[in-house]
C-alpha cells in the first residue's frame, strides 16, 4: 500500500479520503487504549489497486507531541515485529493479524494498516456469551439434549479459540518474538457464532510490546518497552541471555494461562459473576496458584459449575494444563508447542 498524502480526520466522522489517498475507502472511528497511549482505529476498504475491496483496519498512534516518545516507540516496535514475522513465513501466518503497510503523517501520527479479519475480540465474545447465560436463566428449557448441545458448542468454540491463540504464540516464539500483552482483547475473531466454530480463526494482534529475543538483542541494553520484563527476570535470578530467553517465553506462557482461565470461566458464567481482574486475584492472591484448591472452592459454587465442568473435561485435563501454564516456577511451565499437544485439546473428540 502506497499512501502519498492524507486528509485530516475528525473524531466521529465517516469520511472518504478520495483523491487524497486513492487506494483507501470509507473509514469509521473507534478510540482504544494501549498502555498509557490513546490509539484510534479506523475501518474501511481498499478502493483501488490489486487488493481492491480488501477490508482494512488502520491503527493510528498519536504523534510525539500528543503521545510522547512511548507512542512513537510502540508504533515502531509493532511495525518492526510484524515486518520481521511476516518476512518469509506469510503462508504459515494464520493465527496472527496481517500488516499491509503503514505511513507517517506530517503531524507525526503513525498509521499502520492491517487486514480486517473481524470486529470482535475474544473479550467481546466472552461478554456476549456471559450475557446470553444471564438471559437464559429466566427461561425454562424442557429439551435437555439442546442444552447439552449448547454446552458442547461453547466448549468446542472456546477450545478452538484457545488453541489458535496459543498456536499464534508458538509461531512468535519459534521466530524469536514475545507477545508480552496477550489477553482476551488482543485476539481478534472472524466469527463469534458458536455454530460456526469449524470456521473460527483466532488471530493475535497488538504487538506494540513485542520483545525481540534473538541472542544479539538479549545482550543489548533493554529499551523502555521491555525493561519491566527484564527487571522481573533479574528479580528471579536470571541474567544470562539464554536464561533471559527462557524466562521471556515462560512469561508469555503465564499470560496465556491467565487467558485460558478467563476463557474457561467468563463465557460459562452469568454476567457479573466473574471478570478478568477478579479471576486473576482469585488465582494469585487467594489460592497462590494452587489450582487443586481453587477447583475445590469453585465446585462448591453452583454459579461456577459449568466452568468447573469445562476444565474437568478429559478427567481434569483442563485443570492440569492450567496448573502447568501458571506454575510459580517459570522453568517448569510448558512451551507453547508443548501446550498444544496436551491431551485436554482432544478431550472433546
Amino acid at each position: 500500500m502506497n499512501v502519498t498524502s492524507y486528509k485530516g480526520l475528525q473524531p466521529g466522522d465517516e469520511v472518504d479520503l478520495g483523491s487524497a489517498a486513492k487506494d483507501i475507502g470509507r473509514l469509521k472511528l473507534q478510540d482504544v487504549g494501549e498502555g498509557g497511549v490513546k490509539i484510534r482505529l479506523y475501518e474501511g476498504r481498499v478502493a483501488q489497486g490489486p487488493q481492491r475491496g480488501t477490508p482494512i483496519i488502520f491503527k493510528v498512534y498519536p504523534g510525539k507531541r500528543a503521545g510522547g516518545v512511548e507512542a512513537d516507540m510502540m508504533a515502531a516496535n509493532e511495525l518492526s515485529a510484524h515486518s520481521f514475522l511476516q518476512g518469509d513465513s506469510i503462508d504459515h501466518f494464520q493465527n496472527i493479524q496481517i500488516l499491509l503497510g503503514g505511513f507517517e503523517t506530517s503531524t507525526g501520527e503513525q498509521w499502520l494498516a492491517f487486514r480486517d479479519y473481524g470486529r470482535y475480540s475474544a473479550a467481546d465474545y466472552s461478554k456476549i456469551a456471559s450475557e446470553k447465560i444471564s438471559r437464559s436463566r429466566g427461561e425454562s428449557s424442557w429439551n435437555r439434549f439442546e442444552t447439552q448441545q449448547r454446552t458442547y458448542r461453547r466448549s468446542f468454540f472456546i477450545m478452538k479459540l484457545l488453541y489458535g491463540a496459543i498456536n499464534g504464540l508458538a509461531f512468535m516464539h519459534d521466530h524469536d518474538r514475545l507477545h508480552q500483552s496477550l489477553g482476551p482483547a488482543s485476539i481478534v475473531l472472524n466469527t463469534i457464532a458458536e455454530r460456526e466454530a469449524a470456521y473460527l480463526i483466532p488471530r493475535l494482534r497488538d504487538l506494540a510490546f513485542s520483545v525481540d529475543i534473538r541472542y544479539s538483542s538479549l545482550i543489548e541494553s533493554p529499551d523502555i518497552l521491555s525493561e519491566a520484563l527484564w527487571r522481573r527476570a533479574n528479580n528471579a535470578g536470571v541474567y544470562s541471555p539464554m536464561e533471559k530467553r527462557d524466562f521471556g517465553v515462560a512469561d508469555d506462557i503465564y499470560e496465556a494461562g491467565l487467558l485460558f482461565a478467563f476463557l474457561a470461566f467468563v463465557p460459562f458464567c452469568e454476567a457479573g459473576v466473574m471478570d478478568g481482574l477478579s479471576l486473576q486475584r482469585l488465582l494469585e492472591n487467594t489460592f497462590r496458584l494452587d489450582l487443586e484448591a481453587m477447583r475445590e472452592y469453585c465446585s462448591a459454587d453452583d454459579k461456577l459449575a459449568d466452568a468447573v465442568n469445562f476444565l474437568d473435561l478429559g478427567d481434569g485435563a483442563g485443570w492440569e494444563l492450567l496448573q502447568a501454564m501458571l506454575n510459580p516456577d517459570f522453568r517448569k511451565r510448558p512451551t507453547a508447542r508443548a501446550a498444544l499437544k496436551h491431551r485436554w485439546f482432544s478431550s472433546l473428540d
